[in-house]
C-alpha cells in the first residue's frame, strides 16, 4: 500500500503518477515568509466612535485580528487586502501604527514594543501588497453557514439574460467563446440577428481591444437598443470598416436614428487619431450623429477622491473652508457630468425613440458608467435587488471593467498607481444620487450600496476579481471561490440590504442633475467621522413603522372577511335584509 503526505495525480492517459502540493498547503508556507512577528499582547487599537480595545495582535495569512479577553468589546478582524496605507509613528519605546483602509476607515495601534512595531509594518505592507491570485482570500474562504443556497455563479449568465430579448431582432454569438476575438468580452454576446460572426470579427479588428458594438439594453416599449463599444482604428487615414458600418446600421430601422455618444472631448477624440484610434466620421456612418460628452480619465478620478476623503478627515475646519475643500476636489462635478450624460442616453433612448451607441477610448469605464445609469434611470427591473446585481454583472464583471487594477488601492495612495481609479464607485454614487431623489423607487437601500463598494475593493468572494471573464474562467474561480450572489440572496441577509420605503414604480426616472440637487454621499465618505448610532435607530424606527403598517393592514383585512362572514351569517338567518 502506497501513502503519500501530499496530495497525488494520476495522468490516466499514460499512467504516470506526479506529485502535487494542496495549494493552500503550499500558500501557507510562502506566508510565513512574510510575517516576522505573528503574536504581539498589550496592544491597544483605537476607533472611531468606539472604546479603546486593550488585547492580543495576530497577524495570519490574510487578516489582521486583535482579540480581546474583557466580555462586550468588539473585536478587529479586518482583511490585509482591505489596507490602503500604513504610517508608523516610533514614541520612545513604544510603537504607533496608523492602518487607513480602503472604505475610507482609519485605525490607530499601540504596540508596546519597538521591534515588534517594526516586524508587525513589514509584514503588513507585504501582506496587503500579495499580488499573486491564488494566494488571495477568497481561494482560502469558506463559509461556516451549512445553509444550502443558489450557486451565484450561476445566476447572471449571458444564456439567462438573452430570454428577456425579442430573439426575432437579436441573437447570442459565441464568436467569442475561446476569448480569441476579444479578451476583455465575455464567452457570449448579444448583437443584431442579420451579423453573422465573421463580420463581428472584422468589426473587433476595427474596434479597439477588439470592443466590437454589443447590446446593452433592449428598450421593449419602442424597440430602441443602447449598443457599446470601444472607439473605432480609423487612424490618421480615416480608415473605414464596411462590416462595422453594417454592424451598427443593423440596429436602425426606417423609422430609427442613431446617437453616438463618445465620453471624450472632442479634441481628446482628434488627438486619438494620431495614436491609431480615433471616431466615427458622419460620411461612413451617415444615420448616426457623434455627441461628445467629456468625462474624466481614470487618473483625475483618484485624485479627486484623495482630496475628498482628505476634506472628510479634517475635524477642526470651519465651515467655508469644508465647502471650498469639498468644491476643490470636484468629485460632484464628476458625478453631475456622469448623471447628465446617462440622463441624455435615456432621453434619446425614451423620448426621442432613437438607438445609442456609447463609446471613449478603450469601452472599460466612462462607458459603463453611462451605459448602466442609464438602464438604472429607464428600467425598474434595474432598482430591484435581483435587477441591480444582474445589472452589476453584466454591465461590470462581464462586460470586462478591470475591477483588479481599478481597486488595487483606494483614496490614501492618489497618483502612485496610473491605473488606479474610482470608476465602479462613482457610478454607485451616481445611483445613490438617484436614490436620493426617488426614495422609495428602489428595493434596495443605501446600506447595499456601501457594501457593494467594500466587496468591490476587499472581499472574501470571487466576484469582483480579476480584470475580465477569460481571467476568472483560466482561474476556475466559479469552483474554487464563493460567489458574492450566493451570499446576498440568503433571505436572512437579503432582507437587511431591503429599501422599508419601497414602493415598485414602474416609470422612468429622471433625476435633476442641478448642483443644488446633488449633494455629498455622507452615509459612505463621512461615515466614520460621525457617530453612526442616531442613524441606525432613525432607519430601525423607520422599519418598525413598516412592519407595524404591514401588520394593521393585514389586520384589516380579517377584519373586513370576519365582518363578510357575519354579514352572510345574518342573510341566512333572515336577521338583516339585502
Amino acid at each position: 500500500m502506497l501513502c503519500f503526505r501530499y496530495p497525488v495525480r494520476i495522468n490516466m492517459a499514460t499512467s504516470n503518477w506526479y506529485f502535487e502540493l494542496d495549494a493552500k498547503e503550499f500558500h501557507a508556507m510562502e506566508f510565513v515568509e512574510f510575517i516576522k512577528t505573528p503574536k504581539v499582547d498589550n496592544v491597544v487599537l483605537h476607533k472611531p466612535y468606539q472604546p479603546r480595545v486593550e488585547g492580543t495582535l495576530c497577524l495570519t495569512g490574510h487578516h489582521l485580528i486583535l482579540s480581546s479577553r474583557k466580555t462586550n468589546t468588539e473585536e478587529l478582524w479586518l482583511l490585509h487586502s482591505n489596507i490602503d496605507a500604513i504610517e508608523k509613528k516610533l514614541i520612545g519605546s513604544m510603537g504607533q501604527l496608523t492602518i487607513k483602509c480602503k472604505n475610507f476607515k482609519v485605525i490607530q495601534l499601540d504596540i508596546p514594543n519597538v521591534d515588534d512595531c517594526l516586524n508587525v509594518v513589514s509584514s503588513i505592507e507585504s501582506l496587503s501588497n500579495i499580488e499573486t491570485v491564488s494566494m488571495m482570500y477568497p481561494f482560502f474562504y469558506r463559509p461556516m453557514s451549512t445553509e444550502k443556497t443558489e450557486d451565484g455563479w450561476e445566476a447572471y449568465i449571458p444564456e439567462v439574460e438573452f430570454n428577456k430579448i425579442d430573439k426575432d431582432v437579436w441573437r447570442l454569438s459565441t464568436v467569442n467563446k475561446s476569448y480569441q476575438v476579444c479578451k476583455s468580452y465575455p464567452h457570449a454576446v448579444i448583437v443584431p440577428k442579420n451579423i453573422t460572426d465573421e463580420m463581428l470579427k472584422l468589426s473587433a479588428a476595427f474596434r479597439s481591444g477588439g470592443r466590437f458594438p454589443v447590446l446593452s439594453y433592449y428598450h421593449k416599449s419602442n424597440k430602441t437598443s443602447l449598443m457599446r463599444s470601444s472607439q473605432p482604428l480609423t487612424g490618421q487615414s480615416d480608415k473605414r470598416c464596411k462590416d462595422d458600418e453594417k454592424l451598427l446600421n443593423a440596429c436602425l430601422d426606417t423609422n430609427h436614428r442613431g446617437y453616438i455618444i463618445d465620453t471624450r472631448s472632442s479634441n481628446a477624440a482628434l488627438a486619438a487619431r494620431t495614436k491609431g484610434g480615433g471616431f466615427e466620421s458622419e460620411s461612413n456612418y451617415s444615420q448616426w450623429r457623434r455627441i461628445n460628452k467629456a468625462l474624466e480619465k481614470v487618473t483625475n478620478l483618484q485624485e479627486s477622491l484623495s482630496k475628498l476623503i482628505e476634506a472628510c478627515r479634517d475635524r477642526g475646519c470651519s465651515m467655508d473652508k469644508w465647502l471650498t475643500r469639498l468644491d476643490s476636489s470636484n468629485w460632484l462635478d464628476h458625478v453631475k457630468e456622469v448623471l447628465t450624460t446617462a440622463c441624455l442616453t435615456a432621453q434619446c433612448i425614451d423620448r426621442e425613440g432613437a438607438c445609442v451607441l456609447v463609446h471613449g477610448s478603450e469601452g472599460v469605464d466612462s462607458t459603463l458608467q453611462v451605459t448602466s445609469l442609464a438602464q438604472v434611470i429607464l428600467d425598474p427591473d434595474c432598482r430591484t435587488m435581483r435587477g441591480f446585481q444582474a445589472l452589476i454583472e453584466r454591465e461590470w464583471i462581464q462586460s470586462g471593467h478591470p475591477f483588479t487594477r481599478r481597486c488595487y488601492k483606494s483614496a490614501f495612495n492618489p497618483g502612485k498607481f496610473k491605473f488606479v481609479g474610482p470608476v465602479f464607485l462613482l457610478f454607485l454614487d451616481c445611483v445613490h444620487q438617484i436614490h436620493e431623489q426617488f426614495p422609495c423607487s428602489f428595493e434596495f437601500s443605501e446600506k447595499f450600496l456601501i457594501f457593494l463598494f467594500e466587496q468591490a475593493y476587499a472581499s472574501q468572494y470571487g466576484t469582483f476579481m480579476c480584470n475580465n471573464d477569460a481571467e476568472r474562467k483560466k482561474l476556475h474561480l466559479s469552483f474554487k471561490t464563493m460567489s458574492l450572489w450566493s451570499y446576498v440572496n440568503r433571505p436572512n441577509v437579503l432582507e437587511t440590504f431591503l429599501n422599508p420605503l419601497y414602493q415598485p414604480n414602474n416609470v422612468v426616472l429622471w433625476p435633476s442633475v442641478a448642483p443644488q440637487s446633488l449633494t455629498l454621499w455622507s452615509g459612505l465618505f463621512q461615515r466614520w467621522e460621525f457617530d453612526p448610532r442616531p442613524f441606525d435607530d432613525a432607519l430601525n424606527e423607520i422599519a418598525a413603522i413598516k412592519e407595524q403598517d404591514k401588520n394593521m393592514k393585514l389586520h384589516v383585512q380579517r377584519l373586513r372577511r370576519e365582518l363578510a362572514e357575519l354579514q352572510k351569517e345574518a342573510l341566512q338567518k333572515g336577521l338583516i335584509s339585502e
